[in-house]
């Protein structure tokens, strides 16, 4: 297990939700209030009233499910670029990944730093990746599925990605990777002309 030693620069305690702020500026974890009882639980994914306190303004117009088979898997560094930037709510919904995002607003203090914790079944927790970061994972178990839900509809054209073998990046994925596509693999390594994201 990835242990979470991390510190927080705000904490957002509402009614269903606690949000954590990341070093990251506006990335934010997420920890649901489930109400148990003898029959399971029952908890709210989404309260687009609550999530205005961490920056979610507009409305969640897509949702996507992807489903990974086999340890090691890496998925990303996913985002989509000006003017269909995407803000996403991501929540491993089987199995365990350890999550990535990378920063790559232009202006911003942790531009190319990058961000990571594991999300899994069961443990309440998923993460708020706003408009401005590039995002990934790498199966942890045997059988992955995540849910996103996203702020802007897919525009093949202003998608992109970053390699996640970049050195630049300086991710440490867990495990030897066991699966990639050939688009990711392929993606171009971060150069002296990379500017990202102006928001």
């Amino acid at each position: 297990m990835i242990k979470d030693n991390l510190t927080y620069k705000n904490i957002i305690d509402s009614q269903k939700f606690i949000f954590k702020e990341t070093n990251l500026s506006g990335l934010f974890i997420i920890e649901s209030k489930p109400i148990k009882d003898s029959r399971g639980y029952f908890e709210r994914y989404f309260c687009a009233s609550e999530f205005k306190a961490i920056g979610l303004n507009k409305p969640i117009s897509q949702q996507s499910h992807s489903r990974s088979i086999g340890k090691g898997v890496i998925r990303g560094m996913h985002y989509q670029n000006n003017p269909f930037c995407e803000a996403k709510l991501v929540r491993c919904i089987r199995g365990s990944v350890y999550d990535v995002v990378v920063d790559i607003r232009r202006d911003s203090p942790t531009f190319l730093q990058h961000f990571s914790v594991e999300l899994k079944e069961g443990n309440f927790l998923y993460l708020y990746v706003p408009e401005g970061f590039a995002h990934g994972f790498q199966t942890l178990s045997n059988e992955c599925e995540i849910l996103y839900s996203m702020n802007e509809t897919f525009s093949p054209n202003f998608y992109k990605s970053l390699n996640p073998l970049d050195p630049k990046l300086c991710i440490k994925w867990p495990l030897k990777i066991s699966n990639i596509s050939d688009k990711d693999k392929n993606a171009a390594f971060i150069d002296n002309n990379f500017e990202g994201i102006m928001l």
